[in-house]
């Protein structure tokens, strides 16, 4: 493991410890399927949560947020539409919400994008 994949994973880890101190279930961790890939599946409620995980040690492009582009969106949804399709849950409500860790800063985006 390359030394910034340690960094993301860490990263997973303190945003799925966050996030289920607000109350979500983690369901999944890192799903991948050809051309996309989950950070962390949750459940809020009768909701499941698509939730990509950001962390950028430095702000010279933008930040974390920044790094979320559209192409980077469509990814996430058409992974998200595997997932759903492979355990059954195609008409569950969903939503995808961000973690953004800048440093030391975690900031939750809640539906923070939705599929076109």
């Amino acid at each position: 493991m390359t030394t910034a994949q340690a960094r993301g994973t860490t990263a997973e880890g303190a945003a799925a410890r966050y996030l289920l101190a607000k109350g979500l279930t983690l369901i999944e961790r890192n799903f991948r399927v050809r051309g996309g890939e989950i950070d962390l599946i949750c459940r809020d409620g009768a909701s499941i949560v698509f939730v990509e995980v950001r962390l950028r040690r430095r702000s010279d492009y933008g930040g974390a947020a920044a790094s979320i582009t559209s192409a980077k969106q469509a990814r996430i949804v058409m992974a998200s539409r595997h997932w759903l399709a492979r355990r059954g849950h195609g008409e569950a409500p969903c939503r995808f919400d961000c973690v953004l860790m800048d440093g030391d800063h975690i900031e939750w985006l809640k539906d923070a994008f939705r599929p076109d």
